[in-house]
């Protein structure tokens, strides 16, 4: 039960759903931000490896419902599907990721610890893999933001879904399929 009354059924609505009910007015930009840095902006950074940012800096939080619904959301994007997110979440030197993507995944984790923690020794690493400055822009942005959201979802101490078998696939196939907000 979250830690204020926000007038849904929270097995119903869980996790970042409920506060979203809650406040409308608030929710509309997080998901206009989630749809942009999720969905849009790059042919050369996918939405399956965005979302893999998204839930590797929402493991590094320890929030398991952003972590778990992103993870399903970059699965069901990505030709390797849970095996790979598995693989990036526990072990990101010996995940088999392109060099430019475990590069951005360095940053995001470096954000994740502290916006300061990003150098510029890891972005120059990022650019030596390929990376563009939208890339890096993004996965900066894509981490900060998910610190939010994570924090956001546990401050207000959300229900995480009873039947996480059910409840990860579908929102991500809605997602996939419609996207954020809609």
């Amino acid at each position: 039960m979250a830690h204020i009354n926000l007038g849904i059924d929270e097995s119903e609505f869980p996790g970042i759903t409920g506060p979203m009910r809650y406040r409308p007015e608030t929710a509309k930009p997080l998901n206009e931000l989630a749809e942009v840095l999720l969905r849009q902006g790059s042919d050369t950074f996918t939405t399956g490896e965005r979302e893999l940012v998204a839930a590797y800096v929402s493991g590094l939080n320890d929030c398991d419902f952003c972590c778990s619904s992103h993870s399903a959301f970059a699965a069901r994007q990505l030709d390797e599907g849970m095996t790979l997110v598995d693989q990036v979440r526990a072990d990101l030197d010996s995940a088999p990721v392109s060099a430019k993507l475990r590069a951005l995944l360095r940053i995001a984790g470096a954000v994740q610890n502290s916006g300061r923690k990003v150098t510029p020794d890891l972005v120059e690493a990022a650019r030596a893999e390929g990376a563009t400055d939208l890339e890096i822009h993004d996965t900066v942005l894509i981490a900060a933001a998910f610190c939010m959201f994570n924090r956001y979802v546990d401050g207000l101490g959300t229900l995480v879904p009873a039947d996480p078998a059910t409840y990860y696939p579908a929102s991500a196939e809605r997602i996939v399929t419609i996207g954020y907000g809609v």
